[in-house]
């Protein structure tokens, strides 16, 4: 097979297995039920899966780096899926933090690490249409899953529906993990040369993680991470819960899942037509529009919720808009590490930019349950996640004067 099918085969197999761990972020649907089954707050359990990737992410990396994807994506898929298993076998809150936020986050991180990063080497070309795809096929996951994980809790109860989709996961995971092939080194593709340098800028060198960690442009595409995946990971974690307070909107939960579907499908798309625009219009551009959409969407959500008469329809839109440019974010980020510190080590270098995304796996949920437990309302943490967009709105502008100065 020659090497333009190896990757493309590899793009394909890899979108396929981030389907699989993508499908971490219906925990709303099932989070309700386990609510229900322990009688207890299941809230953090996702948060903390989000908040351990980028431990393996950073190890993972550096194994893809040096060995290839194909053993860290299987031992990712076994985590990812045992730990799924684990979680529904047991039934018990310890053992969804340690199955689910645990075991299936840590493999959850080594997994989506190592097949953007790959994947992005393999398409120099095309490399923020790719990455909007790597990521698009994640974020797609969530909004597949959450209509039939709905269904099969209804049917098979939600630990008999972890047990299933536990084994499914490991399958699809750790067989698809031997199509993945290694870039090679020094690998162009077929008709494709490098732009010519601009004499104006200074061109990116591929940086280690100390060299990254040395370079203060790190600090602000950190802070950019951060905050653009703060409102998103809060609204995602507690979509369905806002959805349903017969307080403010009081929907059915027919429509509250609607809702969530609606937030996973912009977050689906965002990340393809972001990756796509921003090899266009640039990646930075592309990130300042997005940290306005989102913060566009929390004011609505904010102005929804506060009115005399909750208006569900404002609020709708505005989670539309927040997993649009949520998944816009997502999309970007692979491309954009890897232009800004060279694709050479960009698995363990996204992996260490990616602690910024696991923060906010861990602020978002939290201070959204904090403020409602203080206040009986989410209204405050809205205006606090505007605080953040605007900061990271902040941060763009920033990027845009140090790498001037920097030409």
């Amino acid at each position: 097979m020659d090497l333009n099918s190896i990757r493309w085969r590899t793009l394909v197999v890899s979108c396929l297995i981030n389907l699989m761990i993508g499908t971490a972020y219906a925990w709303s649907v099932f989070g309700a039920a386990w609510g229900a089954v322990l009688g207890v707050s299941t809230g953090m359990v996702f948060g903390y899966a989000n908040s351990v990737g980028p431990i393996t992410m950073i190890g993972g990396g550096r194994i893809n780096d040096l060995l290839g994807p194909r053993w860290v994506i299987f031992v990712g898929g076994l985590m990812f899926g045992g730990g799924v298993f684990f979680a529904g076998l047991m039934a018990q809150l310890w053992a969804l933090y340690v199955g689910y936020s645990i075991l299936m986050g840590l493999g959850m991180g080594m997994i989506y690490g190592c097949t953007v990063n790959n994947t992005v080497k393999w398409f120099p070309d095309k490399r923020g249409l790719v990455g909007g795809l790597t990521t698009m096929s994640y974020g797609l996951g969530s909004v597949l899953l959450a209509p039939v994980g709905r269904w099969m809790v209804d049917q098979f109860t939600v630990s008999n529906t972890f047990m299933i989709l536990g084994l499914i996961y490991a399958a699809v995971i750790c067989i698809g993990a031997f199509f993945v092939a290694i870039v090679p080194a020094g690998y162009v593709p077929a008709g494709w040369s490098p732009p010519a340098p601009n004499p104006n800028v200074k061109a990116p060198q591929d940086k280690d993680w100390k060299k990254m960690l040395a370079d203060p442009v790190f600090y602000v595409i950190f802070l950019i991470t951060l905050c653009g995946a703060f409102y998103g990971l809060m609204l995602l974690s507690q979509a369905m819960g806002i959805a349903l307070d017969p307080k403010v909107f009081g929907m059915s939960k027919v429509v509250a899942a609607n809702v969530v579907m609606a937030l996973a499908l912009f977050n689906t798309f965002g990340r393809l037509a972001a990756g796509s625009l921003s090899d266009k219009i640039g990646r930075i551009n592309t990130l300042t529009l997005a940290l306005i959409v989102g913060g566009t969407g929390l004011f609505l959500i904010y102005s929804g919720s506060t009115a005399a008469t909750p208006n569900s329809s404002l609020f709708v839109v505005g989670v539309c808009m927040v997993g649009f440019a949520f998944g816009s974010l997502m999309g970007i980020l692979p491309a954009f590490v890897a232009d800004q510190f060279g694709p050479k080590n960009n698995a363990m270098n996204y992996g260490i930019m990616f602690i910024g995304f696991a923060c906010a796996g861990y602020l978002g949920p939290r201070i959204m349950g904090a403020v409602k437990a203080s206040t009986g309302s989410f209204n405050q943490a809205y205006l606090i996640a505007i605080g953040f967009a605007a900061f990271g709105l902040l941060m763009t502008f920033v990027f845009r004067a140090m790498t001037k100065a920097r030409a």
